[in-house]
């Protein structure tokens, strides 16, 4: 039985941050269990990684990696914990975080809280690593005098922890941070993350040899100008960047109507569906299938995944969807997508992707 509806109302009487965690509280306390099985048709290998299915867990939830196993054991293929910075921080004054019930979005502006990657790593250290794939979302502090130093420190620090990094240069929340998609700041901040890996080559690339260590992935605000998505796709490949995953949350305001749409931060949620979708089409057109793409925004059902997949997405994120629809969601998203693909004549989900006709 799908107990949520039942339970939401409570949960949304709370403050929405102390809902939040309340909630990892209470999943702490669940025994740990093996993950559910996912059919064949949804496993995949995705820069190197193989996954079970291709519903993940999008950073933001998990922000210091408290509760990855168990959002595994809920039915999550993959799971992002993070963001985590070289240093705790507190993040932005509160009241940070708002739900947009009658938009079934949320606005935040939370700036990285979390207890910094020293915590994080001990605590991905104790996971089994046994079921599913645990990836970590690296940024910089806001106060720090070289952001380029601290996703560098990042690489090095949470990269024996992780199945995959991701360098988040695209959240709205830490002034200035967008700036490093720039030109000139993206060839040397990639540059700089490529360097901090290994010269191992790592084999299996079809575009030469490859840093070792943990897949290496870029995640790019929706919020890009013309060009900017050739830029960004190019940049990646010459540096070896094994995926890029779009995209964070707006800054733009679509027609709202909760009585919150003033609020500054990053806009999630079904609002922002549209947009998330035309920019993964943007750097699906732009990449040519020469580099994984990973969509996430709005995804709140199966149709919404398989869209993105049939769009260009190897794999799909979600996180707001399952304030509003549960944990159960990703299971949910998973057994209807085997269903998409045995009804499509696909005889996997990496048939499917990229399948829509631009």
């Amino acid at each position: 039985m799908h107990l949520y509806p039942l339970l939401r109302p409570f949960a949304f009487a709370l403050d929405p941050e102390r809902a939040h965690r309340a909630t990892i509280a209470a999943l702490k306390l669940i025994p740990k269990h093996h993950p559910p099985f996912f059919p064949a048709s949804l496993k995949s290998t995705v820069a190197g990684l193989e996954f079970a299915s291709p519903v993940g867990l999008a950073a933001g939830f998990d922000k210091d990696a408290e509760v990855p196993e168990e959002m595994l054991d809920l039915g999550f293929g993959f799971v992002e914990v993070g963001t985590v910075t070289p240093r705790p921080q507190r993040g932005n004054p509160k009241p940070r975080l708002f739900r947009l019930k009658a938009d079934r979005a949320v606005i935040n502006r939370m700036g990285f809280n979390n207890h910094g990657q020293p915590a994080a790593f001990q605590r991905l250290l104790e996971c089994t690593h046994l079921h599913g794939v645990i990836g970590v979302n690296i940024g910089a502090n806001k106060d720090s005098g070289d952001r380029i130093a601290d996703y560098v420190e990042g690489v090095r620090a949470m990269g024996p922890v992780a199945r995959y990094l991701t360098i988040n240069i695209s959240s709205p929340n830490t002034p200035g941070l967008r700036e490093l998609q720039d030109e000139g700041a993206l060839q040397e901040l990639l540059a700089a993350v490529r360097e901090a890996c290994s010269d191992k080559p790592r084999s299996g690339s079809s575009a030469g040899p490859r840093p070792a260590g943990p897949p290496i992935f870029l995640k790019v605000s929706p919020d890009l100008d013309s060009g900017d998505p050739e830029r960004i796709v190019k940049a990646a490949i010459d540096h070896g960047i094994d995926a890029l995953i779009i995209s964070n949350t707006t800054t733009s305001r679509p027609s709202l109507k909760s009585k919150h749409r003033e609020e500054a931060g990053g806009l999630s949620g079904a609002p922002l569906k549209t947009l998330a979708l035309d920019a993964l089409r943007r750097f699906r057109k732009a990449s040519g299938g020469e580099i994984p793409l990973i969509g996430v925004g709005g995804i709140a059902n199966a149709d919404d995944a398989w869209e993105r997949i049939r769009a260009g997405a190897s794999l799909v994120q979600l996180y707001t969807a399952m304030v509003y629809e549960g944990p159960g969601i990703a299971r949910r998203i998973a057994r209807a997508l085997a269903q998409h693909l045995k009804r499509e004549g696909f005889a996997s989900i990496g048939d499917a992707v990229g399948s829509e006709k631009l």
